[in-house]
């Protein structure tokens, strides 16, 4: 058991979403939350609880963070909310960062 074994707890907290694709909609909404918290994983964060953290949040953004997430107990969704946040891609702010470093010609030939 790994030490943060919390694949069964995350994706069984899991309800349906709504949309129009269904099974393939939630089945790919699973799969997608299980990569994301493998990675957490594979990069070492999900290991001891070695703190409590608390907040107060609108009914709104929870309801609406549970519908979308299809996840419906609290500290699995702030967990989630937390590993989406640390493993956030920074492919924006690299893109940007390039502006003016790609010589001309190189994606139009011709």
């Amino acid at each position: 058991m790994t030490p943060f074994n919390k694949f069964g707890i995350l994706l069984s907290s899991v309800v349906p979403m709504e949309d129009d694709m269904g099974d393939v909609g939630e089945e790919a909404a699973i799969a997608r939350r299980a990569a994301t918290i493998r990675a957490a994983e594979e990069r070492g964060l999900l290991g001891s609880k070695d703190r409590q953290l608390g907040g107060r949040f609108s009914d709104a953004l929870i309801d609406e963070a549970k519908r979308v997430s299809g996840i419906t107990e609290n500290t699995e969704l702030l967990t989630y909310a937390l590993i989406k946040v640390a493993l956030e891609d920074d492919f924006g702010e690299r893109l940007l960062a390039r502006k003016g470093r790609i010589p001309k010609g190189t994606l139009f030939a011709g």
